[in-house]
């Protein structure tokens, strides 16, 4: 009987030499902009995203879309760029290549909910090339993932998050590892000034270029699963009651999405530092936020026990007996 690794590798494409991998990896993140798009707007119900296209100065652009005020969700994004031009001394170095001719495509999304009990949830999934050849680039990788930032945790949750991207990982030996991708999405989305996460993280993977096909597949999967991942969560839990003491600590815990975004993040850097579209990169940004000096949770209240959450932990080995209730 044909095992799960045998059945994915039978599913792999083999090579295109006709069309080069950016032009087939900017396809799928279109597609994938328009699949994500439609099954938001359908659970939300009530609202639909505006689509905006744009030009990058350099060559190429992309559309955003971003939905507002729905009834489910507050605010979402869902992004695609193709853009090529030269890179700057300055945005170079802050991916860690030489000034060349470069071409990027990716989707980015980042979805935030009306409801506290809801987690907002962040996803990309990207491609680079460096060089004027886009059939031979000089260099080229993949980089992606997904990570949740919940407001007030349910273990089940986080683990259902959790299971899908190891099981996404697992269907791609050699080429994903979900306790190393774990890893360095736990250490990427930290807040050292805070001494925590901004959330429950997920997977995170950067410059896989080993293998650019067998990475191509797995990102292609991995975008592919996203709504898996996540719209279970919003099913359970958006018709959950609460009242303005939920809301207020929403707000709060946004404040920590905004200063990962505008002091860590390196695609908001990255982005910003190419003469990048300033709406797009910034679409991240949650409607509402709240700042409020020296709070602190009420000893013993959910929202004491919410912060539980926020440390690098191996939520798949966990019960609920591990978790400290209020």
């Amino acid at each position: 009987m044909m095992d799960d690794h045998a059945r994915v590798n039978r599913l792999r494409e083999e090579p295109r030499t006709d069309i080069p991998m950016a032009h087939r990896v900017q396809r799928f993140v279109e597609a994938l902009q328009r699949h994500i798009c439609k099954a938001i707007e359908d659970v939300d119900g009530a609202a639909q995203f505006r689509r905006d296209p744009w030009k990058y100065r350099e060559g190429g652009g992309g559309l955003t879309c971003v939905l507002e005020n729905g009834a489910v969700f507050e605010k979402a994004g869902v992004n695609t760029s193709a853009i090529q031009g030269r890179l700057t001394e300055r945005a170079a170095r802050a991916i860690g290549v030489h000034p060349a001719p470069f071409f990027a495509t990716g989707l980015s999304l980042v979805i935030h909910p009306r409801s506290p009990y809801v987690p907002s949830v962040h996803a990309n999934f990207r491609y680079f090339a460096l060089g004027d050849d886009l059939f031979h680039p000089e260099d080229q990788w993949f980089g992606g993932g997904a990570d949740l930032t919940p407001y007030y945790p349910f273990l089940e949750d986080v683990q259902h998050f959790h299971r899908v991207w190891k099981e996404v990982c697992d269907r791609h030996p050699g080429v994903a590892d979900y306790a190393r991708f774990k890893a360095a999405c736990d250490a990427y989305f930290y807040l050292p000034h805070r001494g925590e996460m901004r959330g429950v993280g997920g997977i995170f993977y950067d410059y896989l270029r080993d293998d650019p096909e067998g990475a191509f597949f797995f990102s292609r999967e991995a975008g592919r699963a996203f709504l898996r991942s996540y719209l279970p969560i919003v099913e359970r839990r958006r018709d959950m009651p609460y009242g303005e003491r939920e809301r207020h600590f929403q707000l709060l815990r946004r404040g920590r999405y905004v200063e990962f975004n505008l002091i860590y993040d390196r695609g908001t850097r990255f982005g910003l530092e190419s003469n990048g579209r300033t709406e797009s990169i910034l679409m991240s940004l949650p409607p509402e936020v709240r700042w409020q000096y020296d709070w602190r949770p009420v000893p013993g209240s959910p929202e004491a026990a919410a912060l539980w959450f926020f440390q690098p932990r191996d939520w798949l080995a966990l019960t609920e007996a591990d978790v400290p209730q209020p």
